[in-house]
């Protein structure tokens, strides 16, 4: 009996995209995806789930790059964040909610990955998300100064492009996305 390789979707896109919004969803509807949480150095947020990352200490990131335990990792705004290497349960698609060069660093190492990159409706939009989740007005400024190299790259590199200013539309996009690529798969 041959065992199917999982899909590796990535989810990608410019802080206050989305991008966590929609793969909660996507997971909470796709009982076959499992999400490959994230590590990262930075201050969880005032309000933010727990589970949002896997929040350590510089020290043990930074031992856990040594013991190649990451599929991918960079250090952005001072801060490292990294998805370990997937241990997904048998029969899942796994799913890795990362930043863009995040992403270039796994279609290295799985060129075979599925690339979504997500766009928010608008600058006016993402500065009110990322205001509204509580980053320092700096930070805000930083990740929106970025946005257009990160879009603009993300649009070459992706398999698809999707826009978030409709979540079930999104989401269902999505669905179709995976489905379609599980069928040629199979």
């Amino acid at each position: 009996m041959t065992v199917a390789v999982p899909l590796i979707i990535v989810v990608s896109g410019p802080g206050g995209a989305g991008k966590g919004t929609i793969v909660d969803e996507l997971v909470a509807r796709d009982e076959q995806l499992w999400l490959s949480r994230s590590w990262t150095t930075r201050k969880q947020r005032e309000g933010e789930s727990d589970d949002a990352y896997v929040f350590v200490d510089r020290d043990t990131f930074l031992q856990h790059i040594e013991q190649d335990g990451f599929l991918e990792w960079t250090e952005f705004l001072g801060n490292l964040y990294g998805s370990p290497m997937p241990t997904p349960e048998d029969g899942h698609d796994i799913v890795l909610e990362i930043e863009l060069h995040g992403a270039q660093q796994v279609k290295v190492r799985h060129p075979e990955a599925l690339l979504v990159f997500v766009q928010p409706p608008s600058r006016e939009e993402q500065r009110r998300r990322l205001q509204g989740r509580g980053d320092p007005d700096h930070h805000v400024v930083e990740r929106l100064r970025k946005a257009d190299d990160e879009e603009r790259l993300g649009a070459e590199l992706a398999d698809l492009v999707v826009v978030n200013d409709d979540i079930d539309r999104v989401v269902g996009e999505l669905l179709g996305f995976i489905g379609v690529a599980r069928q040629r798969q199979g």
